[in-house]
């Protein structure tokens, strides 16, 4: 059942056009095989048992001769008009055993009811070409042969029944099957209204389809606009925070740098530029890149500047190495920069140096980055994706940590992207591995 289960469609339209054909076909094949076995039989039987009166009056007819030769003559001139062909002997074509197809069954009813009416009958053969039955009959001046006409004792052509059942099949399937995917594409539209809602974008969507379908409808539009209004309301709300905290902390700033430098003095600026990297921080955390446009994206040059600028900071990056066959992509370029470096400043913040590589393959786009610090032990590691989230005391914003929003922000971009962040085990450095999955 398992290995069944591969071989099933995955999706809607294959799983409906399945549901729809193979109890069509099923029932097709019983009512063929019953028709053909039941009814064709019968009625062969009923035609066959015709021809055997007929050929029962023939051998009548041939036992009132005196001799061989007065008992064929009287025999065949019965046997003309009723479209039956004597020969004595028998012709060499006519075989000593009855002969049918395997699949023959008109053929096997037709020598099971010559059998049952004619008494001396001791081969039927079914198996001609030109659609002749040829019998050989044992009498008392010996064997005899008849040839009889096929289309006497059978349905000339079954097989139209057959394709006119098939082609009345085909079209009724195709009929069907226009109905269900008129059911089933509203479904689709939705689905890829949500899939593109959850990457940030805003497709055109009116509910269509069933009333279910149009009730779920309405109601990702009424959620998506309340989700949206939310959205709205924590942007204008820590836009309105983050100028009311600049304001104070660029007063504070002015005033320290008048003041005389000492030792207090340096303390009180190093608090104001902290307090100032939480700010933007947060915004960048709350923000994200849903507002964010796509375009087509340069990621060897983005990355490249990435590790430009941490080593015009005094960090050690290692030069990018790439696997795949370069090309632009469609992303939000400014989210997936700001993904990248906080995944490079982590590293450089907990080790001394950091590597970068992507990887282009057929159906995503992979980026990792690698760092020689402590790393994060397996069992943490999905806390350690969530907003706020400090594993330890060097990682304390006080003591040049960071706020534990990193690999959030990180995280909610590659979601955005239609993939995700997985946390492991350097391969050559050692220290954590955090690999970007970009769905193309």
């Amino acid at each position: 059942m398992f290995r069944l289960k591969h071989l099933l469609p995955r999706g809607l339209y294959g799983r409906a056009a399945l549901i729809l054909i193979v109890p069509i076909v099923t029932i097709q094949l019983v009512v063929s095989m019953a028709f053909i076995q039941r009814h064709y039989e019968g009625v062969t039987g009923q035609m066959t048992r015709g021809v055997a009166i007929d050929l029962l009056y023939v051998l009548a007819e041939f036992d009132k001769g005196e001799s061989a030769a007065e008992a064929f003559a009287r025999a065949d001139a019965v046997a003309r008009p009723l479209q039956i062909e004597l020969a004595a002997p028998p012709d060499v074509q006519v075989p000593t055993d009855d002969l049918a197809a395997t699949f023959d069954f008109s053929g096997q009813e037709i020598i099971r009811a010559l059998h049952e009416e004619i008494p001396g009958l001791t081969a039927v053969d079914v198996t001609g070409g030109d659609r002749i039955v040829r019998l050989r009959i044992a009498t008392r001046f010996g064997e005899i042969g008849a040839d009889i006409a096929r289309r006497r004792m059978s349905a000339t052509n079954p097989h139209q029944l057959l394709v006119l059942m098939l082609a009345t099949s085909v079209l009724l399937t195709v009929i069907a099957y226009i109905f269900l995917r008129n059911q089933l594409r509203p479904i689709a539209r939705l689905a890829g209204a949500a899939e593109a809602f959850g990457r940030g974008e805003r497709i055109a969507y009116r509910p269509r389809g069933a009333l279910e379908v149009r009730a779920a409808g309405r109601a990702f539009l009424e959620m998506r606009d309340r989700i949206e209004r939310q959205i709205e309301q924590r942007m204008l709300m820590l836009s309105g925070v983050s100028h009311d905290l600049r304001t104070p902390l660029t007063r504070m700033r002015l005033a320290l740098s008048l003041m005389p430098e000492d030792e207090d003095t340096r303390a009180l600026q190093a608090d104001v530029i902290q307090m100032e990297r939480l700010v933007d921080e947060f915004l960048a955390f709350v923000r994200g890149d849903a507002t964010e446009g796509e375009d087509e994206t340069d990621v060897i040059s983005l990355l490249e500047e990435v590790i430009q600028d941490a080593r015009r900071g005094g960090g050690e990056v290692a030069p990018l190495t790439v696997t795949g066959w370069p090309r632009r992509l469609r992303l939000r370029p400014q989210g997936l920069r700001r993904a990248i470096d906080n995944l490079v400043a982590n590293g450089l913040r907990h080790g001394r140096r950091v590597e970068i590589g992507v990887a282009f393959h057929p159906e995503e786009l992979r980026i990792t980055v690698e760092d020689d610090g402590p790393g994060i032990p397996e069992d943490q590691r999905e806390r350690a994706v969530q907003p706020f989230t400090r594993l330890g005391s060097e990682r304390d914003p006080n003591k040049g940590g960071g706020v534990g929003l990193g690999l959030s922000i990180a995280a909610d971009i590659a979601a955005s992207h239609g993939g995700g962040l997985r946390l492991g085990q350097g391969r050559r450095l050692g220290g954590l591995m955090a690999e970007l999955r970009l769905a193309r």
